[in-house]
């Protein structure tokens, strides 16, 4: 059998591509929504992501939260990613906030373990999944 490999780059692009289709679909978590209409104008906000800017641009345009989010941390603006604390700790220093005085909404266990690497709390945002009850269920 012969081993086909395609370029990673060309596998990043068809995701990314993808994505973007998938985009008019995409629909904020209503609990983190909630909290961000509370606190905006009171704390600093940043998005950390492991896409690129123009990926996380793309995404906070359809849901109408890209001007609540001054400081955006791409895959482009750090060496290591999650779970390496790299990316939280960027957004920090862009934010001027201590890591500690940090609180990270996250849907992912790798973001999980790179805040708390970072020094930061963490609120793990369940997969759309997992919050409206299809599909696999993560142990608590």
């Amino acid at each position: 059998m012969r081993d086909l490999k395609m370029p990673v780059e060309v596998v990043a692009d068809r995701k990314e591509n993808l994505y973007y289709s998938l985009l008019p679909e995409l629909k904020p978590v209503p609990e983190v929504l909630e909290h961000i209409d509370a606190q905006y104008g009171r704390i600093p906000f940043a998005v950390v992501s492991g896409s690129t800017r123009e990926s996380i641009v793309k995404s906070l345009t359809t849901v109408g939260l890209l001007d609540r989010f001054p400081i955006l941390v791409g895959s482009e603006d750090y060496a290591r990613s999650k779970p390496a604390p790299d990316a939280f700790l960027t957004a920090a220093a862009r934010l001027n906030v201590a890591p500690k005085d940090c609180l990270v909404f996250e849907d992912t266990d790798m973001g999980i373990q790179g805040a708390t690497a970072a020094g930061m709390a963490s609120v793990r945002v369940p997969q759309p999944h997992e919050r409206n009850g299809t599909g696999p269920k993560t142990p608590a």
